[in-house]
């Protein structure tokens, strides 16, 4: 059979799968298959007020669930490939949960937090601002499902991020450049695991895309 078969069949195969999933979402096994109400309730967000910017997104992507995972729980080493992110300190590691102090840089300023951060392996990073010194609040939380069934190496994302600068400059910042930074911020870590685990099984599909 010629490469080229075989890429037309792997082609087809995919977008049946996908098709499927679009039709039954419950293929997926992904725990986070309604509407975007249940994103907010499942991760207990505060309401959102005027100045607040919240976006969630499900994507599915050719890494399995532990690469991924292990990516994000890599707190340490986000200064090295998280956009705008200059230092990153990991202490108080517990079974479950760590905390991190973080450098972001928007130039020409340079401002730090700590986060509270819970891991629960595979499946789950959620990291919560707790000093209040450059936010009103932050949350980020990733949450990893089975992808498709025939494919081992693919998974879910459900990833969201809220937030709130105390900061007026900081808060007009992201306003401007708001959809930018969360996608530099997404698109990082598939780069990572490209990184350390080679090209993707499949190519990402989004599967549901939300921000206000």
């Amino acid at each position: 059979m010629s490469v080229k078969v075989l890429a037309s069949a792997k082609h087809i195969f995919l977008s049946r799968n996908l098709a499927q999933y679009q039709r039954n979402p419950l293929l997926l096994a992904a725990p986070f298959t309604h509407s975007y109400s249940t994103y907010r309730g499942l991760f207990d967000f505060t309401p959102i007020t005027k100045t607040r910017r919240e976006f969630a997104q499900k994507k599915l992507v050719g890494y399995s669930i532990q690469q991924l995972y292990s990516v994000v729980a890599d707190v340490e080493k986000y200064y090295t490939f998280v956009p705008f992110c200059k230092k990153s300190f990991v202490y108080d590691r517990k079974p479950g949960s760590l905390k991190a102090d973080l450098i972001i840089g928007f130039p020409p300023l340079n401002e730090s937090y700590t986060s509270n951060v819970t891991l629960v392996s595979p499946t789950l990073v959620r990291a919560e601002c707790v000093d209040g010194r450059l936010f009103n609040y932050l949350l980020t939380a990733w949450q990893f499902s089975p992808g498709l069934k025939d494919i081992p190496k693919s998974c879910v994302i459900d990833f969201m991020v809220s937030f709130e600068f105390k900061s007026l400059l900081h808060s007009q910042l992201s306003n401007l450049f708001f959809d930018q930074l969360v996608k530099q911020m997404e698109y990082a870590f598939i780069q990572e695991a490209e990184q350390r685990y080679g090209l993707p099984a499949i190519k990402s599909h989004i599967l549901v895309s939300n921000k206000s």
